[in-house]
């Protein structure tokens, strides 16, 4: 039976992330750790906003040339998670946000990750198709049948709202 690790580690994340406050803050102090965890929330956001137009513009060049985006996405997707973690007060997560913008790690994040992930596209030579909604399906009245015995319900709140 294999046991998962991470809901062990995510139930221990605060208790490590105020051991790593109580150490920083006696080697730097109180105020130059506050400033810490604002600077990194700060920089997680900015890098948030700025990054996401990033992505999407490497993503649209792969599917304008025809490739397949998902290395892409999965790339914006843990820049977007190393954001997260940078804007989440502690040191801990910091560091892990910092290590997921290093483009070595996300390859083999993706490396690690892509044999797991299935992405259901319909991707031609031209990019995406888009889906054909021009077929319409027409019934006649003996086509579709209402099978109430009692005929339809007068009192019926969709009725009322009808009726108004």
């Amino acid at each position: 039976m294999r046991i998962s690790l991470l809901p062990l580690f995510i139930l221990a994340l605060p208790l490590l992330e105020i051991a790593g406050f109580v150490v920083v803050g006696r080697q730097v102090g109180a105020l130059a750790t506050v400033g810490l965890v604002l600077a990194s929330s700060i920089a997680g956001a900015l890098l948030l906003r700025y990054q996401g137009l990033g992505v999407m513009t490497r993503v649209r060049a792969e599917l304008d040339a025809g490739r397949d985006p998902s290395r892409q996405l999965a790339h914006g997707a843990m820049i977007v998670l190393a954001a997260i973690l940078l804007i989440v007060p502690g040191f801990i997560t910091d560091i892990l946000g910092i290590l997921l913008l290093l483009p070595p790690v996300r390859d083999l994040a993706w490396r690690r990750l892509k044999g797991r992930i299935v992405m259901a596209t319909s991707l031609g030579t031209g990019g995406f198709r888009a889906r054909q909604r021009d077929k319409t399906i027409d019934l006649d009245d003996s086509d579709y049948s209402r099978d109430d015995e009692h005929g339809p319900d007068h009192n019926s709140p969709w009725r009322r709202l009808k009726d108004e």
